[in-house]
C-alpha cells in the first residue's frame, strides 16, 4: 500500500517545500498539489520538483475548462521533465460554482470533455502532430472557424514518458466507468471501502471491460484523515466540517455529486438534512448532523489496530494509495503519522 498526501491550499511555497522534503524521507510516496481558486498548482509543483528527489508529484486537480487540451499536455510533460519522470497528472471537473463563478467560462459536458483531452494528451507526449476533430475540441481549427491557416503540429520536445500516468478525480458511475476505461488512477472523496463495491463496482467493471491492457491496473488512490492513538476519537470532529461542506454546500439541490454519493452510501435522510442545514448558513448543525459512522468508515482516525483494521479494508476494496490528510498540529507530527501508516502499510 502506497502513501500520498493531499497539500494545504494556503502557506508559503518554501516552507511547504520543507515539509515535503521531510514527509518524503518518512516514507511518503506522492503529493497531490491542489488547485481550486488558489495559487496555481503548476508554479508550486515545479518548486516542488527543485525541491525533492523521490517522491511522485502530482496535480490534484487541474480542472478541465480552463486550459485547452494541448496546453495541458504541454504543462504536465514540462513538469514531468524538470521532475526527472516524477509527474502525475491529475485531472477532473471541478464543479459549476468554480468553474463558472470563479473563471467565467460554461460547465458543460465533462465527461466528454474529459475523454477527449486524454486522448489528446497522449498524442502530444508521444510526438505525434496532434489531429483530433472531436465533438467538443477540434485541433487543428477548422477553416470555417478561424482562418483556415492551422495545421497539425507536434511537440517541440523530447518529452521524459510518452505516457504520463494520469488520474482522474470521478464520482458519478458514468464518469467512474470511463476512468476505468481510460486513466491510469482513480482518485474518490469520501471512499467508504465497505460499500465502495456497491456503489461503483458495476461502474468500474464495465470500464475495465473496455481498458487497454498497456494501462495496466487501475490505481485506487483514496483520500482519508489520518490520527493514530488511543486518544484520537475526538478527532473525528474535525473532519465533520469538510463533509458538511462538500455534501451540504458544493453545489445546489439536485446539482451536487458529494451529496448524491452520501445517498448512495444509504444516509438519503441525514445528506438531505445536512444540505437544508448547510445551504440555509447553519454550517456548525450541518457538520453536527453528519453521520458518525460515516465520518469513522472513511477515515483512519483511531488506535493503531483499528487503524490497522481499516487499512487492511481500504486494500481489500481495491485502494492502492491511501492519500492522507495528516492530523497534526506541526510537520513533526506529520511526519510521526506517515512513519507510523509507513510501518502498518509495510
Amino acid at each position: 500500500m502506497r502513501i500520498g498526501m493531499g497539500l494545504n491550499y494556503s502557506g508559503g511555497f518554501a516552507e511547504t517545500a520543507a515539509e515535503v522534503a521531510d514527509l518524503e524521507k518518512a516514507g511518503l510516496d506522492i503529493v497531490f498539489v491542489p488547485e481550486a481558486y488558489s495559487f496555481d498548482a503548476v508554479s508550486q509543483l515545479g518548486y516542488l520538483a527543485a525541491k525533492t528527489s523521490r517522491v511522485e508529484l502530482a496535480s490534484g486537480i487541474l480542472q478541465l475548462f480552463t486550459r485547452t487540451p494541448t496546453l495541458t499536455a504541454m504543462t504536465a510533460a514540462g513538469l514531468d521533465f524538470v521532475s526527472d519522470g516524477r509527474f502525475v497528472l491529475g485531472v477532473g471537473a471541478s464543479g459549476p460554482q468554480v468553474i463558472e463563478g470563479f473563471h467565467g467560462v460554461p460547465y458543460n459536458a465533462p465527461l466528454g470533455r474529459t475523454r477527449e483531452i486524454v486522448d489528446i494528451c497522449r498524442q502530444v507526449w508521444r510526438r505525434e502532430k496532434v489531429d483530433h476533430q472531436g465533438k467538443y475540441y477540434q485541433i487543428p481549427l477548422p477553416e470555417d472557424r478561424g482562418t483556415g491557416l492551422g495545421k497539425p503540429l507536434k511537440i517541440i520536445n523530447k518529452p521524459v514518458r510518452e505516457r504520463i500516468p494520469i488520474i482522474i478525480a470521478s464520482l458519478g458511475p458514468k464518469n467512474v466507468e470511463m476512468t476505468a476505461e481510460i486513466a491510469e488512477g482513480w482518485q474518490p472523496l469520501f471512499y467508504y471501502p465497505e460499500k465502495a463495491a456497491d456503489v461503483w463496482g458495476e461502474s468500474i467493471a464495465k470500464g475495465k471491460a473496455k481498458r487497454d491492457p498497456a494501462l495496466g491496473d487501475l490505481q485506487i488512490y483514496a483520500q482519508t484523515p489520518l490520527a493514530i492513538g488511543d486518544d484520537v476519537d475526538h478527532m473525528l470532529d474535525w473532519v465533520r466540517p469538510m463533509v458538511a461542506l462538500y455534501v451540504g454546500g458544493m453545489g445546489a439541490k439536485g446539482k451536487n455529486f458529494y451529496n448524491d454519493l452520501a445517498i448512495r452510501y444509504g444516509y438519503a435522510k441525514e445528506a438531505e438534512t445536512i444540505q437544508e442545514l448547510y445551504l440555509a448558513g447553519k454550517k456548525e448543525e450541518a457538520a453536527a448532523a453528519v453521520p458518525v459512522e460515516l465520518l469513522r468508515s472513511i477515515s483512519l482516525i483511531g488506535s493503531e489496530g483499528f487503524v490497522r483494521e481499516r487499512v487492511a479494508a481500504f486494500a481489500e476494496a481495491g485502494v492502492t494509495t491511501l492519500n492522507v490528510t495528516p492530523f497534526a498540529a506541526d510537520t513533526a507530527g506529520r511526519v510521526r503519522l506517515i512513519e507510523q501508516l509507513r510501518q502498518i502499510c509495510g
